[in-house]
C-alpha cells in the first residue's frame, strides 16, 4: 500500500491529484561522501540575506533547457549530488521522486540541479530553465546566493536549512530548528519540577543557537541558568567540559546541545561521583539514536523532535523503492512536494507561485507531523517529548495533531 494512502491527510484536495507517474529527474548522480552534522542537517554560520551580493544577470536558458510545460508546474530541486554532504542531497532527490509517485501526481515537473559545483550557477541556471519554485538549498549558507538568482524573477524558496535567520517573505525555511526543541524540552522540563538549569554547548553558531534558546524558554517559562560551559567538538573535550560543569554544581536540569553519541559521553562524566543526580535535556539532534536508551546515564534523559509515527513507514518504503535506508533529512524533500501540490491546487500552470497560501494559519501535516510558517518564513512545528526509561526511547508528551486558527 502506497506511503501516502497511509498519511491520512486532511482535505479534499488529494481527490484532484492524477494517477500518471512522473518521469525521473534529469539530473541524477550517484550517491557519495558523508552525513551532515549528527541528524542530517548541518547548522552553518548565520548569513546575512540583507548584504547578499547584487543579482547576476540570468544566464540563457541551458543547453538541456526544458521544453515548454503547458500542462505541469516547473519546480527546481537544489542539492549537493558531489562531495561531502552528496549522499543526503541525493536522498532528499530520491524523496521529492517517492512523493511524486506514491501521490500519482502529474501536474509538476521537478527537475534536479546540483549544487555541489557552485549554489549560485544552479540556482542562475533554474531560473534561466524557467522554474516557478526553488527547493533548497540544503544549507543556510547557500540561501544568499539562490535568493540573488530568484528574487529579481519573483520565484520564492523553500530551504531545507535549520537556521531561522536566513529567512525572509521569499524565503521560507523548512528545516527542523534546535530552538524549538529546546523550547519544547524545557517546557516539559519545568512541568516535571527543574528549577536550576546549566548548559553544555559546542563552540560555534549551533552552541550560541543553542544558548540562546535556553534563556528564551527559561524567560517564558520560569527557572535559572546556574551554570554554562563551552567545548570545541570532540570526546575529549565535551568530557572535560562535563567535569567542570559537575565541579561547579548548582543545578538540577543540564541541557547537552550535540549529538547523542557525544551527549552520551558528557553525561557519564556529569553523573559520575555526582551526589544528586541531574535530569539531562537534549536536542534534535538526538532523534532516531538508539544508542540512548543503552546508556545508563541517560535515564530520565528528555528532548523534543518531530513524531517518528509516519517516519518508519516512510523509510520502509523508501528502502524498498532505492535499496538504502534514506537519511532522517530526506523526510523534508518528501514533506515539500506534499506541500507544494497542496498549495498547486488552484495554481495555473505559468503563473508565478502562489506563496500566500504558504501561510495557513492551519498548518499542513506530512511525514514529520504538521507544520506552517510563520508571516516571517520560519517554520512552526507540532513536536513531541520522548524520555529515555527503561531501557527505552518513549513519547511521554505527544505532538498536537494540528494548530488552531
Amino acid at each position: 500500500m502506497k506511503l501516502w494512502n497511509r498519511l491520512n491527510w486532511a482535505g479534499d484536495w488529494t481527490a484532484r491529484l492524477r494517477l500518471a507517474a512522473q518521469r525521473m529527474t534529469r539530473r541524477h548522480c550517484v550517491l557519495a561522501g558523508a552525513a551532515l552534522l549528527a541528524a542530517g542537517c548541518q547548522v552553518v554560520p548565520k548569513a546575512d540575506v540583507g548584504t547578499a551580493s547584487a543579482p547576476v544577470p540570468a544566464p540563457e536558458p541551458s543547453a538541456t533547457a526544458l521544453p515548454t510545460d503547458t500542462g505541469r508546474h516547473r519546480i527546481a530541486l537544489l542539492v549537493p549530488l558531489a562531495g561531502d554532504t552528496a549522499a543526503v542531497g541525493q536522498a532528499i532527490a530520491n524523496a521529492t521522486t517517492m512523493a511524486l509517485l506514491d501521490t500519482g501526481a502529474d501536474n509538476l515537473r521537478i527537475t534536479t540541479y546540483d549544487t555541489s559545483a557552485g549554489v549560485a550557477t544552479a540556482a542562475r541556471t533554474a531560473i534561466a530553465d524557467g522554474n516557478k519554485l526553488i527547493l533548497g538549498p540544503l544549507t543556510a549558507d547557500g540561501v544568499p546566493a539562490v535568493q540573488a538568482a530568484a528574487r529579481p524573477a519573483g520565484v520564492p524558496v523553500i530551504a531545507f536549512a535549520n537556521d531561522p535567520a536566513v529567512a525572509s517573505p521569499d524565503v521560507f525555511v523548512i528545516g527542523h530548528l534546535p530552538e524549538q526543541s529546546i523550547r519544547r524540552a524545557v517546557q516539559a522540563a519545568r512541568a516535571r519540577g527543574a528549577t536550576r538549569f546549566a548548559a553544555l554547548v559546542p563552540e560555534g553558531d549551533y552552541g550560541t543557537r543553542a544558548l540562546s534558546a535556553l534563556d528564551n524558554a527559561l524567560r517564558d517559562y520560569g527557572g535559572a541558568l546556574a551554570a554554562q560551559q563551552s567545548y570545541a567538538r570532540g570526546n575529549t573535550s565535551i568530557v572535560s567540559a562535563a567535569g567542570r560543569l559537575r565541579t561547579a554544581g548548582g543545578y538540577d536540569t543540564v541541557l547537552i546541545a550535540d549529538s547523542a553519541r557525544l551527549s552520551i559521553d558528557a553525561a557519564g562524566a556529569l553523573q559520575r561521583g555526582a551526589r544528586t543526580r541531574a535530569r539531562i535535556l537534549g536536542t534534535e539532534l538526538w532523534s532516531g539514536d538508539a544508542a540512548l536508551a543503552r546508556a545508563p546515564a541517560m535515564e530520565g534523559a528528555l528532548f523534543a523532535a518531530v513524531s517518528d509515527q509516519r517516519y518508519g513507514r516512510f523509510a520502509e518504503s523508501y528502502a524498498a523503492r532505492f535499496g538504502a535506508q534514506p537519511y532522517r533529512a530526506a523526510t523534508l524533500g518528501y514533506d515539500a512536494v506534499l506541500l507544494t501540490l497542496r498549495v498547486a491546487r488552484d495554481w495555473k500552470v505559468g503563473a508565478p507561485f502562489p506563496k500566500n497560501e504558504l501561510y495557513d494559519k492551519g498548518g499542513f501535516l506530512g511525514v514529520d507531523g504538521a507544520f506552517r510558517f510563520a508571516r516571517n518564513g520560519v517554520v512552526e512545528r507540532a513536536l513531541e517529548v520522548r524520555e529515555v526509561k527503561g531501557g527505552e526511547v518513549v513519547a511521554v508528551d505527544p505532538a498536537p495533531t494540528g494548530f488552531g486558527k
